[in-house]
């Protein structure tokens, strides 16, 4: 054996490649060493049954997975979101009755809901008649007469609580390539409000003049407007600096210059047109329940697909967060809901947050809201952070996405399409998590909103998920 080779490595420059801990690497650095840090993690976070789901479903399974997630990513990328009306929920939300209250999130009961989803609970009581006082309410609410039910079963989704009652207006949409359809409750805008568990007179007012007055109005102006292609206003907003779910100053903007001129030549006495435009320009959220539906009817339509391994569902309601994948579409994993890293509303801070809550992950679900952070530099100013973080935030996206949006495109990234179709297989393999940005309600009922910031969903959900899966489809486990 010829020594000299090994004899010159102790000649030579020698650098150290670590692929443990940070600390190993700056020890060396600092004993004047040159270590290479590698960002390496054990697949699955090391987790020894999630590892063999993975390898079961690499060495083959009973239907072409990734047949199944092109035909999944085609169906997303293919959807024409279109709003076609609005109408009151018993009306038109399949399954809706008077004794039902929709809620936000994977299925909960009462006893195990969170403080703010009470309050909201208590809210649509009141406004529904139901109840006369908040202790009446809550007495009903625990009597077992009431029904609850995750929006989500119901073709729906909703914001925060995600409450929705009978008698609520509701816009509807559908989706034109596809012709499924969803339905989103009109937003109330933030501070004190029934999505953030709020229920004084003033929420319950809020609430019987949306039904009364504004729903009306806008229902007649989108008679005369015709149908809102919301594909192409998305496309526009990502251009215009929102992401379509904590910030929507754009798209709420393109929705009042496409209805106002419809709106002024309704026949209501002036004061009345007046102030639903008023309230209009002063909801800059008023657009988060379109981008909603618009999202549920688009990863909907991707549902049900034997063998695809694309998410379609990802929900909150305080307690648990939820996912569903589309080769199992009846089926939710959970885990415990998130804590929120955020900003807080002055007088507020984490002790008095509630945990992460909403159906309005169904953006991200679709490939917007935090996926298109990027998109939206000045969103950091709500939710925290700089607008480098906004961008590193979506490319990590890409990383557990198969596919990039052919019309969602993003300046700041030359116009590179957001990333679309999350694969749960790249969540767990890589342990990089779905990007969320969120609102933050108050833990107790009937407070309201107290910030908004940044929430890591629970890895055992999508964990859970992929063992199903591969329980379900792999030739071997």
């Amino acid at each position: 054996m010829n020594a000299k080779p090994v004899l010159a490595l102790f000649n030579a420059e020698l650098r150290a490649i670590n692929l443990g801990l940070d600390s190993f690497a700056a020890n060396l650095d600092r004993e004047g060493a040159k270590a290479i840090q590698v960002d390496w993690r054990p697949p699955a976070g090391g987790d020894v049954k999630a590892i063999a789901a993975l390898d079961a479903i690499a060495a083959g399974t009973k239907v072409d997975v990734e047949k199944a997630n092109a035909e999944a990513v085609r169906r997303i990328l293919a959807a024409e979101p279109t709003v076609i009306g609005i109408g009151v929920a018993k009306d038109v939300v399949p399954g809706m009755e008077p004794d039902l209250i929709l809620h936000a999130g994977p299925p909960v009961t009462w006893d195990r809901m969170c403080g703010p989803m009470r309050g909201a609970v208590i809210g649509g009581l009141i406004f529904e008649g139901l109840a006369k006082t908040p202790e009446e309410a809550e007495k009903l609410a625990a009597s077992g007469r009431i029904r609850f039910d995750p929006c989500h079963h119901h073709d729906a989704v909703g914001p925060m609580a995600g409450i929705m009652t009978a008698n609520m207006p509701v816009w509807i949409l559908e989706n034109k390539a596809f012709g499924n359809k969803a339905y989103c409750t009109l937003n109330e805008g933030l501070g004190k409000v029934l999505r953030y568990g709020a229920y004084s007179s003033e929420v319950i007012d809020r609430l019987t003049w949306m039904r009364d007055e504004l729903a009306p109005i806008l229902s007649k102006a989108l008679a005369l407007h015709g149908p809102i292609d919301m594909k192409s206003v998305i496309a526009q907003i990502l251009q215009m600096g929102d992401e379509g779910h904590n910030r929507n100053r754009a798209g709420t903007s393109i929705i009042i210059r496409e209805l106002a001129p419809h709106i002024v030549m309704l026949d209501y006495p002036k004061e009345k047109l007046s102030r639903a435009l008023a309230f209009l320009n002063a909801n800059d959220h008023f657009f988060l329940n379109l981008t909603m539906p618009s999202a549920k009817c688009t990863v909907d339509a991707a549902a049900g697909i034997e063998g695809s391994t694309i998410i379609t569902t990802m929900a909150r309601n305080g307690t648990e967060f939820g996912i569903k994948l589309s080769g199992l579409p009846g089926r939710w994993f959970t885990g415990p809901a998130g804590v929120i890293d955020g900003l807080y509303l002055p007088g507020f801070g984490p002790e008095h947050a509630s945990r992460d809550i909403g159906d309005s992950v169904i953006t991200e679900t679709s490939g917007i809201g935090g996926f298109a952070m990027a998109a939206a530099p000045a969103i950091v100013k709500f939710v925290g952070g700089s607008p480098k973080d906004a961008i590193d935030v979506t490319m990590r996206m890409y990383e557990i996405t198969n596919a990039e949006s052919e019309n969602y495109r993003i300046p700041a990234l030359d116009f590179r399409g957001t990333p679309t179709g999350i694969d749960v297989r790249k969540v767990v393999e890589t342990g990089i998590l779905p990007a969320i940005n969120t609102g933050i309600a108050h833990k107790d009922p009937g407070v309201g909103m107290v910030g908004a910031g940044l929430v890591k969903p629970p890895e055992n959900a999508f964990r859970d998920a992929l063992v199903a899966f591969a329980e379900k489809y792999a030739k071997r486990l």
